[in-house]
């Protein structure tokens, strides 16, 4: 885990990267801005291919890969070809929808004869693979490897991500952020400006419900969210509590009472929380609560959609010429925020100020949410030596510049920006198809959401699977369907967490919630 300490100075860092950042926009000279970082390798654009100079030939052996069906095999499968020509190693890649991946992996680790030597997964469900000795530590592999370019990850994902009581168990290969995107075109008609709060949020999806937005002769939407089940809905709806529940930053967190461990759930915060959730229905498609995130998307780039609520993907998505009626119309800004927040002392809804908001842009809160914070690459602990080794090499190769600078401009990989060198300059994003404007627009969006000292960290402890995908999932899939109203929805998520919580250890758990915030216990 890491400490509070570490994690102001992690902020700090990402700062500094953002005010040069600026500068570089701006062509502004600042003394002593530099994206390659103090005492590392330069983290510029490589010219040619790399790998792990510590690689050697593995041919003849052969690595089981699994992960996420649909997008990050997309990843893997752009470059397990040019991997083997270079190493002489055998790739063999199984993917899984979203629901299922965590399970299956579980049940295939926790096995007598256990088939998959590494995985791409969550960084999230880490823990609860570390607590069962699955993880390979990659700590002296990560430092004896220069082709990584490890300092050149930001710190939110290298720092926080990666480790584990300041072990290194994962290889980040992306990063995530939810953020709100718009349809630049209709706003700048109407003479809107992008949402800063929920309530300007709706007004604008009010606004343009039921218009044709892409002229093709049909009415469209003016808010589309993938509310589908057994993916990550309930991030979306989290990422709207986030600002009503979380304030004093970082480490307040929102899911559970600090000394207590009881659910932050039977409040006034999560209950408008709820409200604002089922609000963005009226505005979607129909059965949007059945929408997957393929379709969502996919609805956003054909230009039915005014605004959705989303990670990093729609803003390289957006530009693919063979799919997108939004090119160079589509722009990005933090998840909106509230001006009121929960005061957790008296349980109730207590306007910004100062003091109940320190962090506030006038006046309003804004708390955006990791919401995932990214896939990693990870080795299993228990495969043969020479297979974790060529594991490693896969993954290294995966996540070094050469690679990853330009997964992360093509949508369909998955892949959304986690480098500082993906910030160093538009020239790549330009050359992907972003218009120089739609790419400052785009970065600083993703820098505003990871300069937030109030950002919120998804839920990093043991079982957060059944907590998020298995009650929370299911509980708002029902709450919007009208299976249950706002008051059973409430109190279903709190008696259910509370029977988890009180199954695995009310104080292991309360233990594993304030380390991950960054709080000693």
């Amino acid at each position: 885990m890491f400490n509070w300490q570490n994690f102001r100075s992690l902020l700090q860092r990402v700062r500094y990267y953002l005010i040069c950042l600026a500068a570089l926009w701006l062509s502004l000279g600042v003394p002593g801005c530099s994206f390659s970082p103090p005492n590392s390798q330069t983290a510029s654009s490589p010219q040619s291919t790399q790998i792990n100079p510590t690689a050697q030939r593995f041919d003849g052996v052969t690595i089981n890969v699994i992960t996420q069906k649909g997008v990050l095999d997309v990843a893997l499968n752009r470059h397990i070809g040019n991997f083997e020509s270079l190493t002489g190693a055998k790739i063999n890649m199984v993917a899984f929808p979203f629901g299922d991946l965590y399970q299956k992996l579980q049940q295939d680790w926790s096995s007598r004869t256990p088939k998959y030597d590494m995985a791409v997964i969550l960084s999230k469900w880490l823990i609860d693979f570390i607590n069962t000795n699955d993880l390979e530590d990659l700590t002296n592999r990560v430092q004896s490897d220069s082709a990584l370019q490890w300092q050149d990850i930001a710190p939110i994902f290298r720092d926080v991500s990666a480790k584990y009581k300041d072990r290194i168990y994962t290889i980040p290969l992306d990063g995530d952020f939810h953020m709100v995107y718009y349809r630049s075109d209709l706003l700048k008609n109407a003479g809107l400006t992008p949402p800063t709060t929920w309530d300007e949020y709706l007004a604008i999806a009010k606004q343009f419900q039921g218009k044709d937005l892409n002229n093709d002769g049909t009415p469209d939407y003016g808010s589309c969210m993938a509310k589908g089940p057994r993916f990550g809905a309930y991030l979306l709806f989290s990422s709207i509590a986030s600002s009503l529940l979380q304030s004093q930053g970082t480490a307040q967190g929102v899911f559970f009472d600090l000394e207590t461990m009881k659910p932050l759930v039977q409040n006034p915060a999560f209950a408008k929380a709820l409200d604002i959730y089922k609000k963005t229905m009226e505005y979607g498609p129909p059965k949007e609560a059945n929408l997957g995130i393929f379709a969502e998307r996919e609805m956003f780039i054909s230009g039915r959609c005014a605004l959705t609520l989303e990670w990093g993907d729609i803003g390289t998505l957006a530009i693919d010429p063979a799919k997108s009626k939004v090119i160079d119309k589509v722009g990005a800004v933090v998840t909106p925020g509230s001006t009121q927040v929960l005061d957790r002392k008296t349980g109730k809804l207590v306007a910004c100020d100062k003091f109940t908001c320190p962090y506030s842009l006038g006046g309003v809160n804004h708390a955006p949410s990791t919401a995932f914070v990214g896939w990693s690459g990870v080795v299993h602990a228990k495969a043969a030596p020479r297979v974790k080794d060529a594991s490693y090499s896969f993954i290294s190769y995966m996540g070094q510049p050469a690679q990853a600078n330009v997964d992360a401009t093509i949508g369909a990989t998955g892949v959304n920006p986690y480098r500082s060198s993906q910030f160093k300059t538009t020239d790549v994003w330009v050359k992907a198809g972003m218009s120089p404007d739609a790419a400052n627009n785009y970065l600083s969006a993703i820098g505003v959401s990871l300069n937030s000292p109030n950002m919120v960290l998804d839920l990093r402890i043991p079982h957060n699977q059944e907590y998020q995908l298995e009650v929370l999932d299911g509980v708002l899939t029902n709450f919007l369907i009208g299976k249950l109203t706002k008051e059973q929805a409430m109190q279903q998520i709190e008696q259910r967490w509370e029977q988890i919580t009180n199954k695995v250890g009310r104080k292991s758990q309360r233990a594993a919630y304030r380390a991950s915030l960054g709080l000693t216990q």
